[in-house]
């Protein structure tokens, strides 16, 4: 049930206004003043306020202001004898939903509470869809538990607070833009914008039009002004991924805005100003690129204040089997299957693959699985053909030689059952034998 809070020195006012809105099956709760209003407000979840003006003890325009800045969701209607201009204008600039004129209030409330309980509600959905963004990206969504990655995670909270220039390290599909996101979040800089920019994405020319921006005129189809990353988020963070495959003259630009917070548009003569903070990111050793020449040693000096090494996966594969679990929930509930369980083999055979694709790698591999997994827990005939390998090499040379005819065979009817799902009649007629010599040789060699 909705909830209306009226607040009016007048009782008759209080009373008339209850009785109308309370016949609209609303929950209404009333208040003489500024301070039982604030007591109402702190003890229920109220979703229209309609207040008067003018109040025994403040201004209900100016409290107006107040209510929106400690309950976003809640909309403020006002209701004033003696409406006038200026106090309208303020009433609205302070957030309230609408201001009116009492004697018109008898018509127009009932509807204008309606409309108010509208966006109040659309309020909520925004703010719950941002809160979800915020868990989305906060360091509590980095999953693991291994020695590395917290080591990780508490550098990042310790350097997150800050303003310092981040430096993030780590092959590709570790995690680095997940971790930049989430540093941004818990800074003072949550507030403002987040943008990311891939330095690999694009050719000279366009990654310093979409770092700086341009001036109208500044090169052909330039029909106007245009904002680069950099002044798009002024006041929050740039993330620079793949800032190893940045052009040297780029890097120069960069350096500056390091040191000074300037930068010049494509095509403009005059400075723009900007406060960002940067995380950088790279999987490249970036001594050895500057040893080669292709990095500048006073720029990486600049983003080096802070580094964190981000561990490969092989380097945490205690945390294979929460991050492999995370994923099955997230794409049963996708596709809409009931996998709720990860067989041990399965999960053995993901504990000793390379990994060189790391997080993201894994991610594709158990998509892929509940994709063709046909019962309810991740077997090992829906991994990739070359991780089924693994296993049964693993297998075969435990109890016999890998250059052996019976080994040979082992494998060999192990890829046909895996090939035909178990259904042995068929393994047996594409294996060209009886099924009793199919029987006899899965239990010779322990085939399961």
């Amino acid at each position: 049930m909705n909830k209306i809070l009226i607040i009016d020195d007048e009782e008759k006012i209080r009373t008339l206004l209850s009785r109308i809105i309370g016949l609209e099956g609303f929950e209404v709760f009333q208040a003489s003043d500024l301070k039982n209003a604030k007591k109402r407000l702190e003890v229920s979840e109220i979703d229209v306020v309609i207040s008067d003006v003018k109040l025994p003890d403040g201004s209900g325009v100016a409290f107006s202001k107040i209510i929106k800045d400690q309950f976003p969701a809640l909309e403020v209607i006002l209701l004033t004898a003696y409406g006038n201009i200026p106090d309208g204008v303020q009433a609205i600039k302070n957030g309230a939903f609408d201001y009116i004129t009492k004697g018109d209030d008898n018509n127009k409330i009932i509807p204008l509470v309606y409309k108010a309980l509208e966006k109040s509600a659309l309020n909520k959905r925004v703010l719950q869809l941002e809160k979800q963004l915020d868990n989305k990206h906060s360091f509590d969504n980095v999953i693991g538990k291994s020695k590395p990655i917290r080591f990780a995670i508490d550098s990042a909270k310790k350097v997150a607070v800050t303003d310092a220039t981040v430096l993030l390290n780590g092959e590709t599909g570790t995690g680095k833009e997940v971790f930049a996101q989430a540093i941004h979040n818990a800074s003072n800089r949550a507030r403002f914008g987040f943008v990311a920019v891939n330095c690999s994405a694009f050719s000279k020319e366009l990654l310093e039009n979409e770092l700086f921006g341009h001036k109208a005129g500044a090169f052909t189809g330039a029909m106007k002004d245009s904002k680069g990353i950099f002044e798009e988020a002024n006041n929050g963070t740039v993330f620079l991924d793949e800032i190893g495959e940045m052009p040297l003259d780029l890097q120069a630009k960069l350096l500056r805005v390091l040191e000074s917070g300037e930068f010049l548009k494509v095509g403009d003569s005059k400075p723009t100003k900007v406060n960002v903070r940067i995380i950088a990111a790279t999987n490249r050793d970036l001594q050895t690129e500057i040893e080669k020449g292709n990095f500048r040693e006073d720029l990486f000096y600049r983003i080096n204040i802070f580094n964190i090494i981000l561990p490969s996966l092989r380097d945490r594969t205690a945390d294979i089997p929460e991050l492999a679990q995370y994923f099955l929930i997230k794409f049963s509930q996708k596709i809409g299957k009931k996998i709720r369980s990860i067989a041990d083999d399965y999960l053995e055979i993901l504990k000793k693959h390379p990994w060189k694709g790391n997080i993201r790698e894994l991610r594709n591999i158990i998509e892929r699985s509940v994709i063709l997994e046909e019962t309810n827990i991740l077997s090992i005939d829906s991994l990739p053909f070359d991780l089924q390998q693994t296993s049964l090499a693993d297998n075969t040379n435990k109890t016999l030689s890998a250059f052996s005819m019976a080994g040979a065979e082992k494998i060999h009817i192990q890829k046909t059952l895996n090939y035909t799902k178990g259904n042995k009649a068929e393994a047996a007629r594409l294996l060209e034998i009886g099924i009793a010599t199919l029987y006899r040789k899965i239990d010779e060699y322990r085939i399961s």
